[in-house]
Order: structure tokens, then sequence, then C-alpha cells
């Protein structure tokens, strides 16, 4: 594969773009789709920092038609009110970008519902977020979901008996086990889109490792990690290299429903878009089915509107 580039992003004019995540990958993603002439919408829980990443973007790319939605992951009622205010609006969505997330908080911690905070904003509310907007998208042009995953997918196991990791909390096994659970969402997405005939492209992307405040937000600045991340900077490449595979996957003609891309650089670190290695544990059918049933039992069925009736 040649070496993709936002240059090479085609016209996005007429289709509209929801991006969950104001900042890093999320504001570099939702810039690149409105530079490319895309309605985007960016979601976040903080209106501030909405507003300013909405400021940025338009800075950068005069006339774009960008607004701020407010939009909290770890509240499924949020996310409900979100998707009914989207379907009040319109009548349709092209792109679908489940794009935020946090990672390692120092202590288990609870969403509005009582879900660990990395499942249920990571991956739980995104689950919630897409079976709701899933009657927009099905009306969309040529719609896409593009679901973010992670390197750290790889170690992922998910634990169906503890799913919420409430008997033993390891912070980044619980957060590897959130990026395999969206990464088998994304497979186990289109797998259904094809079998039920609801004409949207699902996939996955990662971005290698990235310069964004993901590690500073959680663990904190002066966590080991943190301190590694703002120390050692130089080896996380830049936001708007890492959002490539995201965009890559949201708006290439040759990006394929149920594919999986990350950069091709050594171990996927760095690098340019390519189709990325699979976790074995990511095939998985099995547990992908039964990782689905208990997330339509936890958020509420949020897909049951979509599946007519039989």
């Amino acid at each position: 594969m040649t070496r993709w580039t936002s240059a090479d992003i085609p016209s996005q004019h007429g289709r509209c773009a929801v991006v969950t995540g104001t900042g890093g990958l999320g504001f570099e993603t939702a810039l690149a789709l409105a530079s490319a002439g895309a309605e985007v919408i960016v979601a976040g829980r903080n209106p501030k920092k909405g507003v300013e990443a909405i400021d940025k973007i338009r800075a950068a790319a005069p006339g774009a038609n960008v607004r701020f939605e407010t939009l909290d992951l770890a509240s499924l009622a949020s996310v409900a009110a979100f998707a009914a205010r989207l379907r009040d609006l319109r009548g349709s969505l092209d792109i679908l970008v489940n794009n935020a997330g946090v990672m390692r908080p120092p202590t288990w911690q609870p969403t509005a519902e009582g879900f660990e905070l990395q499942l249920g904003t990571n991956y739980l509310g995104h689950f919630a977020l897409t079976g709701l907007l899933m009657p927009l998208l099905m009306e969309g042009q040529k719609a896409r979901v593009v679901t973010l995953s992670s390197v750290a997918a790889r170690q992922g196991k998910i634990n169906l008996d503890d799913i919420n990791a409430k008997d033993r909390f390891d912070s980044m096994s619980v957060y590897s086990q959130s990026k395999l659970a969206c990464l088998m969402f994304a497979f186990e997405l289109e797998r259904r889109s094809v079998a039920n005939g609801w004409g949207v492209a699902s996939m996955a992307a990662h971005p290698g490792v990235s310069r964004t405040d993901l590690l500073h937000n959680a663990p904190g600045r002066r966590s080991a990690i943190g301190i590694t991340r703002s120390l050692l900077w130089f080896l996380f490449q830049p936001a708007a290299r890492g959002a490539l595979p995201t965009l890559f996957a949201a708006t290439a003609p040759q990006a394929k429903g149920g594919g999986y891309y990350g950069p091709d650089g050594l171990g996927e670190i760095r690098g340019f878009p390519a189709p990325s290695k699979i976790p074995p544990q990511a095939q998985n059918q099995t547990v992908a089915g039964r990782l689905w049933e208990i997330s339509e039992e936890m958020t509420g069925n949020p897909f049951a509107d979509t599946v007519p009736p039989t």
C-alpha cells in the first residue's frame, strides 16, 4: 500500500460524520473530515473543550461545517439523549467514528450505571451509541462505522465471568479487555450487518502509539507511564499521523467492511495506514456472539429498533 495521507481523502461533501472525542485523535479526525467537506459533529463530555476544538477546526479550515454536541459515554442516559437529539435533527448519518476513550485510571471507578469505567466508556458506551444511531446509518450513503481499538488489544482477554473486573482489578488488563471488545464488536457488527442487510460497513482501526493526552488524563502526568509520555514524547507519533488509519477506514475506497487498519511500521507502532494483524482471540466468533448478548443486556438492547421483528 502506498503512503496514504489525509491529502488522499476523497471529497466528503454531502456526507455527515459523528466523531466522539474532542482532543487528540478525535480532533485530528474531525479536522480532516471537515477539511474534506463533511458536515462533522464532534461529540464529547466537556463543553469547554468541545467549543475550543470547534474554534480550532474553523480556524484551520475556514468555512468548515462543524459543531459540538454533548455526549458522556460513561452515562447511558447521555448516550440516549445524544442519539435522540440527532434523530430529531437528521434523517441519515454517513460516518460514525467511535474514538473517545479513557486509559488506566489508578483505581476501579464506576460509570453512571456502575460499569467499570474503561469498559463502560471505551466499549459499552460506543456499543449503545452505535445501536441507537443504526437507523440513521442505514439511511446513509454507503455508511461506515469505525471503532477504535489499540495495540493493547493483543494482550486482551474477554472475561465473560467478571467483565466489570469487580473480583480482581488490574488497570492495564481491563484497558486491554476494553480495546479487544471494541475490535470484536467491529467484526461482529460487520457480520450482523451483512446477515441482516443493514448496508452499513463496520471496520476497526488503531493509531499505533500516538502523542495524545490519553496517558496524561487518566493515570496522571506524575504516574510512571505519564512521565514516560512526557519525557519520551519523541517515541510517540503525532496525533495527526495516528489518526490516519481511522481516516483511511472512514473514507478510503480501498477500505472494506470487516477490515482492521493500523500503522505499517515495525510493530505497528508508527507509520502509514495498512491492514493490521488481527489478534487470534479477536477472531473467536463464539465469544464475540456472547459478548454481544451480554452487551445488549447491560445497555438495554440498543439494536432492538434496527432488526425488524420476525
